[in-house]
């Protein structure tokens, strides 16, 4: 039920979208970890299908996400705790210093129309569960170890809020994001 209210809210006529949609990557993997990969194909994947990725690109995987959505031509928005701008060299099109501390978690909850989680820390799990209690669908990354392989099995709590959709490869997260009514059409954007 709540899927397909979710779908309704998500979906809509593409040729009409005015806002392109955006989704949050949450989460923090290593470099050369199967995980940190991940990230970055999912970064370029969001990027060629016209998603804005969003990010506070403070972590090793939320930032190769970022790096590599830019050099795919994506948008990229970041929003970080701090009050000042980043170096020039920051990995988004759009900066968002907030100034808020760990309570920039609940704008990166709200930022996206779904949230990927990678991996995953404290912070990403507030943001998880922050996620969770404004309906944002959750895509887990599996498979790779940490927080997020676990969160199907283990959801916030009970109320089903919104989907959880599991992704272990990037056709598997086109595939969620399709089922989410995020893309225009399911097709091979990345081989």
């Amino acid at each position: 039920m709540a899927q397909r209210l979710l779908k309704r809210r998500i979906r809509t006529d593409m040729t009409t979208r005015i806002r392109q949609p955006q989704v949050c990557v949450l989460g923090s993997a290593e470099p050369g970890s199967k995980a940190y990969d991940l990230a970055g194909d999912a970064g370029e994947l969001l990027a060629r299908l016209g998603i804005t990725l969003v990010s506070g690109c403070g972590s090793p995987a939320t930032r190769v996400a970022a790096q590599r959505a830019q050099a795919a031509g994506g948008l990229v928005v970041s929003i970080i705790t701090e009050a000042d701008m980043p170096a020039p060299d920051w990995p988004a099109t759009v900066v968002i210093p907030c100034g808020m501390g760990d309570a920039r978690n609940l704008i990166m909850a709200l930022a996206g129309d779904a949230c990927i989680v990678i991996g995953g820390r404290a912070g990403t799990i507030s943001e998880v569960c922050l996620a969770w209690l404004h309906h944002r669908p959750l895509l887990p990354l599996v498979g790779c170890g940490g927080w997020s392989d676990g969160l199907l099995e283990n959801p916030p709590d009970e109320r089903q809020n919104s989907p959880i959709l599991p992704w272990d490869s990037v056709g598997a997260l086109e595939s969620q994001l399709n089922e989410l009514g995020l893309i225009k059409s399911l097709g091979s954007s990345m081989a």
